[in-house]
């Protein structure tokens, strides 16, 4: 057990890692709708406290709800377009409809789908971590440039402040010992931000204008809506999502050294079911394990799930003050870059560590993890490939995560026949 002001520092880290993430789906959405700054806002705190319980519930655990592992939940990607169209066809009120029932079929799906677990064997398990690391590589590389549409992208200060601060990071880590290392990552944020502050590229006008204090509150865009098409579409975005979750299940696993049981992965994706179902009662959005925080478990070594509920926590009260909340939004992308390096690089060296249990020079081992990586990056990479597919495919193939696992797990049962069973 860490004492109380460790464990809220590396929750504290935790939160960081995933805040680009979690907040630039709202931003998205928001701005895709033409929201009104005060629904901007509203929609930025509700997503930070429905993340918050989201992830207390997967970390504690009940006999039917919880992983029990250190797992963060986040709104997925993969749901922005879908909400944003359907909100545009309809109103968002429909589209909320939409998540809670989608919610309800991942809490009544998971067992069925915990029985496909089987297909899982080693070599699936090391190539689906091995393509979640490399397909959130492009994602860093995009913020140590200034983020994706940013107008100074590539300018050589934001690549020097990334460099800056992944410096930092490998300092900590390579130098510092006990608790000052395990927060390496915090501290790479905090001097790269200072440093970004002494450029005069960190503004907190954001910080000013956020207000002290914000009651998330039931169905704020109207009642609920439903419609059949909305809500086959949101069950589609949450498969997608549950297959992507089991990747950061085993990925948790691996960075934990435990092995992680059937029981487990059903659990966790009924927590995500009745967090799903909280985000479309408090009109946030879906969320999925996210993977961004595996990396982070894997260089501090921290592995205890104490951290990961402080970081619930944090989340919770941010979502309630703002103007807390805004603060962390001035840490500039690059600097956010700078940290994703290394923590989605440890991702995708912990898939290849797990490769390395499996003989390669087995062909059919070799052809399972050589198109199966290469097909998730792929559509990771260059995901316009799809574009003059139906919507449902397009979504469902552009999700590198998706096509990656999919691919691995078909290749296991055409090449392995028996043997793939013994290996499962």
């Amino acid at each position: 057990m860490l004492g109380k002001q460790r464990a809220f520092t590396l929750g504290f880290q935790h939160v960081l890692a995933m805040y680009a993430g979690a907040v630039v789906v709202p931003l998205i959405v928001g701005g895709a709708l033409h929201l009104t700054p005060a629904q901007m806002a509203y929609l930025i705190a509700a997503d930070l406290f429905t993340c918050g319980l989201a992830t207390i519930l997967q970390v504690l655990g009940t006999k039917y709800f919880g992983s029990r592992l250190p797992v963060i939940l986040g709104c997925t990607f993969t749901a922005v377009g879908p909400i944003i169209a359907i909100a545009s066809a309809s109103n968002l009120a429909t589209a909320y409809g939409a998540i809670i029932l989608s919610g309800l079929f991942v809490v009544l799906a998971a067992p069925l789908y915990g029985k496909l677990l089987k297909f899982f064997p080693v070599i699936v398990t090391g190539s689906v971590v091995t393509i979640i690391g490399l397909s959130l590589i492009p994602v860093a590389m995009n913020n140590v440039a200034g983020g994706q549409g940013s107008a100074d992208f590539g300018l050589p200060r934001n690549l020097l402040l990334a460099l800056g601060t992944l410096i930092v990071i490998l300092l900590v880590n390579r130098f510092a010992k006990g608790f000052l290392r395990s927060i390496s990552v915090l501290i790479g944020l905090a001097v790269g931000t200072i440093a970004g502050y002494a450029m005069g590229i960190v503004s907190f006008a954001p910080v000013n204008e956020a207000s002290w204090f914000n009651i998330v509150q039931p169905f704020y865009f109207g009642t609920p809506q439903f419609s059949l098409t909305a809500v086959f579409t949101m069950i589609i975005v949450n498969i997608v999502s549950m297959v992507e979750s089991t990747g950061v299940y085993l990925a948790v696993g691996r960075a934990t050294d435990q092995k992680v049981e059937q029981k487990q992965i059903i659990n966790g994706l009924r927590s995500e079911g009745a967090a799903i179902m909280l985000g479309g009662l408090f009109n946030a959005f879906p969320y999925t394990a996210f993977s961004q925080n595996v990396g982070l478990i894997t260089l501090t070594r921290v592995k205890t799930r104490d951290v990961i509920f402080a970081a619930g926590g944090i989340m919770v009260v941010l979502g309630l003050l703002p103007k807390l909340a805004a603060i962390t939004t001035v840490i500039p992308n690059a600097v956010l870059g700078g940290a994703m390096v290394v923590m989605f690089g440890s991702v995708a060296a912990s898939g290849i560590s797990i490769l390395s249990e499996v003989n390669l020079r087995e062909e059919r081992n070799l052809l399972i993890a050589a198109c199966s990586i290469a097909v998730g990056l792929g559509s990771s990479a260059v995901p316009q490939i799809f574009d003059q597919l139906p919507d449902f495919a397009k979504m469902l193939l552009q999700n590198g995560i998706v096509t990656g696992s999919v691919t691995a797990i078909l290749m296991n049962l055409l090449l392995s026949g028996k043997k793939g069973s013994e290996d499962a």
